[in-house]
This record gives C-alpha cells, sequence and structure tokens, in this order.
C-alpha cells in the first residue's frame, strides 16, 4: 500500500493538533483508551465537543498549555493509502522542530485561521517548504465556522496565497485551497453541506490522491539499517546490507558506489525474507550482498549514481540552527553523514535567511532558530551532493563537541 509523508504547518492555535485528531478520529485510528481520554477530558474542561488536539500533543506540559511544542509522528491509514504525519509546533521559537518535521515530507498541509488569513508565521512556514523542496503543498483554511462560511473570505485568503506564491517566484508547485471546519468536520471526510459554493475536493479526497513524491533523486538508494553477520559455520563468508530502497531500483550486477565513502563495487546477490530477487525497487526492503569485502556501516548508502559525486573537504550548506550558542566563524563541530563523521572547522557564516519575506541579510553568527549559509572545512573528505538533488544524501547532522547534543542540521547546496 502507497505511502504519503504530511508535515503540517501553522500559526498557534491554527488547529493543527486538533485537524490530526480529527483525522485519526474519522479513520477508526484512534485506540480505545485514547477516545476515553478524550471523552473524559473534555468533559472535564466543560466541553460540549470532543477536543481531538488532546490525541498529538503527548506531553504533559503542551497538554497544559494548550500548546505543541515537540513533533509528533502519527500514523494511520485507509482503504487506499497509508500516512505518516509530522504535528510540527506553530510557535516561532520552535521554527527548528518544524524544519524537522518537514525534512522528510513528500507535502506539506499548511493550516491558516479563517479569522486572521495570511500572517507572518504562514509566510515563513511557506518560505521553509520551499528551502526543503517541497513541491505540494495543501493550504487549509481552518475554522470556517467562525467566519459564517462566509466564501468571500476564504475567496480573500486564496488570493493574498497566490500573491505570496508569485512573490517567490514559484512556478512549479502543485497547490490546493481548501475551506474547512476541523472542529465540525466540513469538508474533511464529506463535502460539507454549509459550504455549496465550494465545487473542489476534500481534504481526505486530496490526500488521498495526491502523489507521493516519486523518487526524492535519480539515484538508486538503499539506506543501510542493518549489516547482517550470523555466527554461523555455514554462513561464515556472508556479510548482507538490509534496508529499505529510497529511490530507484537495484539490479544483481549493478555497478554501485558507498556513501559518503565513495568506494565502488556491484551488487552479486539480492535478497528478500531470505529469496533471491534479480531486482528491487523504491519503497521495498530488501538485503543486498556484495562482491568486495568493503567498509559499510549502518547508515551508509549503497547507491548507483547518474554522475560521478565529487569527492571534497569543503562544503557549503543552507544550516538550520538549534542551540543557543552561536554558530560563528572558528567554531568546531562534528558533521555526520549517514554515520560516517568527520571534525570540521566554520570557515564563513555568508548570511541569515529572512524567512518571513524570502530575502537575507548580512551576518557573523546564526542563533537559535535561524536559518543561513555557512561553509565548513572537514578534517575528512566526504562526496557531496546537493540536498534538493538527493534528499537521502544531501543532508547532514552537526554535533557540539563538548555536550554531544545536535547542534544544527545542514542541506548542502
Amino acid at each position: 500500500m502507497d505511502l504519503l509523508r504530511i508535515a503540517t504547518a501553522g500559526s498557534v492555535d491554527d488547529g493543527k493538533s486538533t485537524l490530526i485528531g480529527r483525522l485519526l478520529y474519522e479513520t477508526g485510528s484512534l485506540k480505545e483508551d485514547q477516545l476515553e481520554h478524550i471523552e473524559e477530558k473534555s468533559a472535564t474542561n466543560g466541553l460540549d465537543h470532543l477536543d481531538f488536539s488532546l490525541a498529538t500533543d503527548g506531553l504533559l506540559t503542551e497538554r497544559e498549555q494548550g500548546i505543541t511544542i515537540d513533533v509528533s509522528h502519527l500514523y494511520f491509514k485507509t482503504k487506499k493509502r497509508r500516512f505518516i504525519i509530522a504535528d510540527s509546533p506553530g510557535h516561532i521559537e520552535y521554527t527548528r522542530n518544524m524544519v524537522t518535521g518537514t525534512s522528510n515530507s513528500d507535502t506539506t498541509l499548511l493550516l491558516l485561521d479563517a479569522r486572521k488569513g495570511v500572517i507572518e508565521q504562514t509566510k515563513r512556514h511557506f518560505y521553509i517548504t520551499q528551502l526543503l523542496g517541497i513541491k505540494k503543498i495543501i493550504f487549509a483554511v481552518n475554522k470556517m465556522d467562525l467566519v459564517g462560511y462566509d466564501q468571500k473570505v476564504f475567496d480573500q485568503i486564496k488570493e493574498d496565497i497566490a500573491e505570496l506564491i508569485k512573490s517567490q517566484n514559484k512556478k512549479d508547485l502543485t497547490v490546493f485551497y481548501i475551506p474547512l471546519s476541523a472542529l465540525k468536520g466540513d469538508n474533511l471526510l464529506l463535502k460539507s453541506t454549509q459550504m455549496p459554493w465550494y465545487s473542489g475536493k476534500t481534504l481526505f479526497d486530496v490526500i488521498e490522491n495526491i502523489s507521493a513524491n516519486e523518487a526524492v533523486s535519480k539515484e538508486n538508494v538503499l539506506r543501510v539499517q542493518t549489516v547482517i553477520r550470523p555466527k554461523l559455520d555455514a554462513y561464515h563468508d556472508y556479510r548482507g546490507f538490509a534496508g529499505k530502497v529510497k529511490s530507484g531500483s537495484f539490479s544483481i550486477g549493478d555497478t554501485i558506489e558507498i556513501f559518503p565513502s565513495g568506494t565502488k563495487t556491484r551488487i552479486k546477490s539480492i535478497e528478500r525474507y531470505g529469496v533471491t530477487k534479480e531486482h528491487v525497487k523504491q519503497g521495498e526492503n530488501a538485503t543486498l550482498l556484495l562482491e568486495d569485502e568493503v567498509n559499510v556501516s549502518r547508515g551508509d548508502s549503497l547507491y548507483s549514481p547518474i554522475q560521478s559525486l565529487e569527492t571534497t573537504k569543503t562544503i557549503n550548506a543552507k544550516v538550520c540552527w538549534m542551540q543557543g550558542i552561536a554558530l560563528q566563524v572558528e567554531n568546531k563541530y562534528l558533521l555526520q553523514f549517514g554515520s560516517k563523521k568527520s571534525l570540521a572547522k566554520v570557515t564563513e557564516v555568508n548570511e541569515r535567511i529572512d524567512i518571513s519575506g524570502g530575502g537575507s541579510e548580512n551576518t557573523a553568527s546564526l542563533g537559535l532558530n535561524d536559518i543561513g549559509i555557512a561553509s565548513f572545512q572537514l578534517a575528512h573528505p566526504i562526496q557531496s551532493i546537493p540536498y534538493l538533488t538527493n534528499k537521502n544524501l544531501g543532508s547532514f547532522i552537526i554535533i557540539d563537541i563538548q555536550t554531544n547534543n545536535t547542534a544544527g542540521i545542514g542541506f548542502i547546496e
């Protein structure tokens, strides 16, 4: 069954968590104890309706404040498709969490409050989706019940969004506009009787039929999850590399490279659940056996590139900074590409990106939640590929040497 990864975005109190909770409820994905908790908590809070936002706010502090802080990943399915949905925080100070939630998605569900329309946070989230190469966006105008289901309100918001897209010169996007009420269920599963003027699709119609990213790149990529070395005499020389094919396909005899080391070899055999296969394609789990004794670890990628990748000790990247201590020139960090880590020094901080307006400004440092351009000098060479060319291979983690905490994430330019 096909899988679609959806990231949600929007400002505080736009109703993201309520919408997701409603989706889980409508698809029968809420467990019995979850539904009981929602019913009891809603009654305790004096509500005359179910508070579906309680289905996604997993942290006690979030529930008490009525906000979402962390990124909640939830799973549900319909008869047509499986879904993973990331409920990202709406607060501006948690921009880094929104970047994390969006980076692996196929599409973004961007909510707006019908009473407020396009606001600064809408622009910020839209621009982040473009930084991360998201080409399919669903603009859901929520809380239409609070504006009397007024068509003029929806049409004006739709015009404002179109102007936002035009201002960024984005011509290759697939965009959907849906007026809805997550609280009442209007235009979620069924067409709303309150908005007869709307002739478009319901939210379920869109997410069930929108195409997932056929491949995040033209390369064939398998991310290694497990190195299999049976401790049996009969399998003394067996060394298999198991994982899911992230894009493309593989066949026995293909020449492949190991990322990020760049070592080349060929596929000797392909196995799926103990059965030898000639081919394996995107979305399938497989174990690849290679002709040569090569060094491959969990987190590495096996791939066959369309063209040879550059091996370099210098990279330029967009960086989303995630800690209070600023990123500055001469600072040293560990950069992690797959399973490989390399000590690196910041050689330049070029600019800070204005993710509200899409412009940029010169800067010497990046602070918490900033997104900017920085250059790094690595101690060891790695293969470099732009993130927008290959999302599987073009990103890396920046690790604080002193604390071993994640300090930021980078997307190779």
